[in-house]
């Protein structure tokens, strides 16, 4: 969080006069509690009371007794079931936290206090921290919110969908771009498709010395006796140009509630994907059933609230679909965004998966595209995909870029260190 100049020359101030001892009681009082009050010797005032107070309503065990006075020294702990005493507590966690603590301390209040059904009151929603954790939150309560608060749910959804758009847009663009681009380079171009500057740079170790038609004319005009010429053993083409797409892009996206913030991510990049003419997209969500959403990919908010987080998974369903959209498995790219707990038929879906890879399909299996890393997931079935030539690993939004630019160009895919994995 920042502060003004004043608010920092006045902490600065105020700690170069606190002995050590004093300074480091203060600091222990705040992380341990009300229960350390007696053990620190230490009474909190003003800022600090202030923020120990807001954290003490979450963390402080009492979650649904009434709100805790702001201001005072005591720890009564909770935040009760007033959407007005819970927007302020919104409001003092944002002036006395960074926004990073922020979100967490909301995540934590859904989870631990129950307050999901109180997001669906349009004040609600105006005062808490926008993030891919409140959308997925938002998102699971669809069906539950009243026409008055879906325009105010759209509008925080849409401003972290354009956060994330203006985070991962250009550099899934340039590296998407340059992948296929080299993918599409021709070895055996018409001539008229010949690329002469790569071509006659990828065969200067070919250049031949050959001696001159005219030895005596051309000493006495070039001093030299001798000339040369590349042979070109290998040449470089254009792409020829087309305005049918190079490469057909699948997400496939497990929609159960774990993997919310991944359904996040997946509908961002699947409107970057939509928008590059030389990529076709496609974006199927499932539970236990299948939804294609790629007619709404021109707006990744609208492909968010055509999902329904929770619910269970039949994978093989999914996979059955997408198998059956497949016209270029060569040129295809199938993205399994799931945590592999398969409700449906295990033998089946691990045959299509076999199938599909043996018709030339590049299949990549991603546990999560989240910054959280792996949930909870079947370890025998991402061991199962894995020794189908198709690993499971979890991959953050930065890295997905390049695992998508190595499955178009068919190269081994950036998988994250094994330290990093779960």
């Amino acid at each position: 969080m920042s502060q003004t100049p004043g608010e920092t020359t006045e902490r600065t101030i105020t700690a170069s006069h606190t002995p050590p001892d004093a300074e480091r009681l203060r600091r222990w009082r705040m992380v341990l509690g009300a229960d350390s009050a007696d053990s620190t010797g230490r009474a909190l005032t003003g800022r600090d009371a202030a923020m120990d107070s807001a954290l003490n309503a979450l963390y402080g065990g009492g979650g649904g007794k009434k709100p805790s006075d702001r201001g005072t020294g005591g720890r009564s702990a909770g935040l009760g079931a007033s959407a007005p005493s819970v927007a302020r507590w919104l409001g003092d966690i944002r002036t006395y936290f960074p926004s990073s603590v922020v979100q967490v301390m909301q995540r934590d209040a859904i989870d631990r206090l129950g307050l999901a059904t109180l997001l669906l009151e349009p004040e609600m929603l105006e005062a808490v921290e926008p993030d891919v954790h409140l959308v997925g939150t938002l998102l699971s309560l669809g069906k539950a919110m009243p026409e008055t608060t879906k325009e105010t749910a759209r509008a925080v959804v849409r401003k972290v969908v354009e956060d994330l758009e203006a985070r991962l847009e250009s550099r899934t663009r340039t590296t998407l771009t340059g992948a296929l681009d080299r993918s599409a380079r021709i070895s055996r171009p018409r001539h008229r498709d010949i690329d002469w500057d790569r071509t006659i740079r990828a065969n200067l170790k070919n250049y031949l010395t050959l001696p001159a038609p005219d030895t005596a004319t051309t000493a006495e005009t070039t001093g030299t006796e001798t000339t040369g010429t590349v042979v070109p053993e290998r040449l470089i083409g254009y792409g020829r140009s087309s305005r049918s797409a190079k490469k057909d892009i699948v997400l496939c996206v497990d929609q159960s509630g774990s993997m919310a913030a991944s359904v996040v991510h997946a509908s961002v990049f699947g409107a970057v994907l939509a928008s590059m003419r030389t990529l076709s997209t496609r974006l199927v969500v499932f539970d236990t059933a299948v939804v294609d959403l790629t007619d709404r990919l021109d707006d990744p908010v609208d492909v968010l609230f055509g999902t329904q987080l929770g619910g269970g998974t039949d994978i093989n369903r999914a996979l059955a679909y997408c198998q059956s959209r497949i016209t270029r498995p060569a040129d295809t790219v199938v993205v399994l965004i799931s945590d592999l707990y398969e409700g449906g038929i295990r033998d089946e879906m691990l045959k299509r998966v076999a199938a599909m890879k043996a018709s030339g399909v590049q299949f990549v299996t991603l546990l999560a595209l989240s910054d959280e890393g792996a949930p909870a997931y079947d370890h025998e079935h991402a061991a199962a995909l894995g020794a189908l030539g198709a690993p499971a690993f979890a991959c953050t939004p930065d890295l997905f870029p390049d695992v998508m630019a190595a499955a178009i160009e068919k190269r081994p895919l950036p998988i994250p260190d094994k330290e990093h994995q779960p």
